[in-house]
């Protein structure tokens, strides 16, 4: 790991995101389950520890336990900015809208750089875009 990485507590649903988040930008999925971590506050099967790592986007997160809220986004996004080629954020952006809402379609700014913002199927807020 080199920089931020996302910790994201899911409604039971975690294998479900992160392995969706998998299928998008690529890497290695690791998952670990409640049993394996002798967790008992929730289903053995439910997700302790998720990490995906070597890809170009670093994402972790598990199932969130008895009394722990889940994901919640309000006044942030994760960014996305250049931090692909062109091609490879606009796939990214029509790959996360699907079963999410497009807050503003990725397209050309008035300052020349193209951007726009979503919120997933899981409610993570992303803003993606490239320079002009």
């Amino acid at each position: 790991m080199t920089g931020l990485t996302p910790y994201l507590l899911f409604p039971g649903n975690a294998a479900e995101a992160l392995r969706h988040y998998e299928s998008i930008f690529g890497g290695t999925l690791h998952l670990f389950d409640y049993a394996s971590a002798s967790r008992t506050d929730g289903p053995s099967d439910a997700i302790a520890h998720g990490m995906l790592l070597d890809g170009p986007v670093e994402i972790a997160g598990a199932d969130a336990g008895k009394g722990e809220p889940s994901v919640q986004m309000a006044g942030m996004f994760f960014s996305l900015l250049g931090t692909a080629d062109p091609e490879t954020l606009g796939r990214w952006f029509d790959q996360l809208a699907e079963g999410g809402e497009v807050l503003d379609a990725l397209q050309k700014r008035p300052w020349g750089d193209y951007d726009g913002t979503l919120v997933d199927r899981y409610g993570v807020r992303w803003l993606i875009g490239h320079q002009g």
